[in-house]
């Protein structure tokens, strides 16, 4: 095995262990986010607070922990034997980090804008698409965890249809499903008719 790619993916998971929500609400002043509304460390639990600016700095930083490991792999990889099976693996990495922090006792958010880093740093015009298909539905619906779950599950085929198969079909298929099920919580209220939507106090 490449010590450069176990290192790699060491490095990702630590740097996606780095829960911003949480972070950015002590430096803030603001309340643990894991305390009130969905109790989910991310940035639309954060925006509950009532500070945008603590959801932005969570949201910019979230998915910059996807995005820069994978780019790093990208332009300094090649000479260590990294290519584009260790971008996948390093941009899992941090995403599983982000899902399962070690710095946080393993209670981590559920993944959505760190997953969005990593696709724009893997193929950035899958980023866009992706980005797209979340923000329409977004608009229609005003749920941002039913955006998020049906943005994750059209990455892969966006991917595929355009792009080919490849490493980062099956790597986005497995940040899609772990995303869907990190909802599940959510396809309940959803099904309930629970679900609050977006800019909405309660049930995250």
């Amino acid at each position: 095995m490449n010590l450069n790619l176990v290192l790699a993916v060491v490095a990702a998971y630590l740097i996606g262990s780095l829960s911003f929500a949480v972070i950015t609400s002590r430096l803030m002043g603001l309340a643990d986010p894991r305390t009130y509304g969905s109790g989910n460390p991310g940035a639309t639990n954060v925006l509950r607070s009532g500070s945008k600016a603590a959801a932005i700095v969570t949201l910019v930083f979230d998915a910059l922990k996807g995005y820069l490991p994978v780019l790093a792999v990208y332009l300094w990889g090649q000479p260590l034997g990294l290519g584009v099976d260790a971008a996948v693996a390093v941009g899992l990495a941090a995403f599983l980090g982000h899902l399962w922090p070690v710095f946080f006792k393993f209670q981590g958010g559920k993944g959505v804008a760190t997953a969005a880093g990593v696709l724009f740093a893997l193929n950035p015009l899958l980023g866009v698409a992706t980005l797209a298909s979340f923000a329409l539905i977004v608009a229609f619906s005003r749920f941002v965890s039913l955006a998020s779950m049906v943005a994750a599950a059209f990455a892969p085929f966006y991917q595929a249809l355009i792009w080919g198969l490849g490493p980062i079909v099956w790597g986005t298929a497995a940040m899609g499903a772990l995303l869907v099920w990190r909802h599940r919580a959510n396809i309940e209220r959803l099904l309930a008719g629970t679900e609050s939507k977006l800019g909405a106090k309660k049930n995250g």
